[in-house]
């Protein structure tokens, strides 16, 4: 699709334009708040800055944020410190 296409199609419906800005939003808000809590700096300046209507931060959500990591602060360590604070709670009762 050549840009003066998509052009004329946003003037034969003006409502795509809204419809498209309000999904692309949505998508990219849920991904920079999912990277942000999960410390990944990188994800998020990525997200901020590539715009793909979406496509890029559905893929983030559902894919990569969930792929464990072996670095720093990934899921696996999470989840070891998560058990270790409950032992530590069972001690002390």
């Amino acid at each position: 699709m050549v840009a003066s296409d998509i052009a004329s199609l946003l003037e034969i419906n003006p409502y795509l334009l809204f419809v498209i800005v309000v999904w692309t939003l949505i998508w990219k808000a849920f991904s920079l708040w999912k990277s942000a809590s999960k410390k990944q700096p990188i994800w998020f300046i990525v997200l901020l800055l590539v715009n793909t209507l979406g496509i890029l931060e559905i893929l983030y959500i559902y894919i990569f944020s969930e792929m464990k990591s072996n670095g720093k602060g990934g899921r696996k360590q999470a989840r070891v410190s998560r058990r270790e604070s409950g032992k530590k709670r069972k001690n002390r009762r």
